[in-house]
């Protein structure tokens, strides 16, 4: 079930975040060089619209949508817990941050991705337009976009 997040949460979503990232196999040194970046502020979640997915009474999962532009959705957040990767939760909730950006009047969704992310984003009507380099040098993270 996805429900809208509350500021409550917000400690468990980044853990959430940071947890999910763990699991492609980056080093413990890379996940803390991302601790700050995997987390969400108060100032964040007053600013976008953050969802979670519950299942058997657990926050399995969330997203964090930017619509403060006028034509760009941007999908800041997407994560799930490890143990319930491969349940269709990360799916459900794309899919239900895309029917948001669609009835807010949005007519483009980006995001940077993940390099493990690229190929389920792409599942989901996403096409690689650019590269950005993260904040490990030589490594880039694809720039993505889909229009609504």
């Amino acid at each position: 079930m996805i429900v809208k997040a509350e500021i409550e949460d917000i400690q468990v979503l980044s853990e959430i975040a940071f947890v999910s990232k763990g699991y492609w196999g980056y080093s413990q040194v890379d996940l803390e060089s991302w601790r700050k970046d995997l987390t969400i502020t108060q100032e964040q979640f007053k600013a976008w619209d953050i969802f979670k997915f519950i299942k058997n009474d657990v926050i399995a999962g969330f997203y964090a949508l930017n619509l403060n532009d006028e034509k760009l959705a941007y999908l800041e957040f997407l994560f799930v817990l490890p143990n319930f990767i491969g349940h269709k939760i990360g799916r459900q909730l794309a899919t239900h941050a895309i029917k948001k950006a669609e009835e807010s009047g949005k007519i483009l969704m980006e995001l940077d991705a993940d390099p493990n992310a690229e190929t389920f984003y792409a599942k989901l009507g996403f096409q690689t337009i650019s590269q950005k380099e993260s904040s490990i040098s030589g490594r880039y993270l694809p720039v993505m976009q889909r229009n609504l």
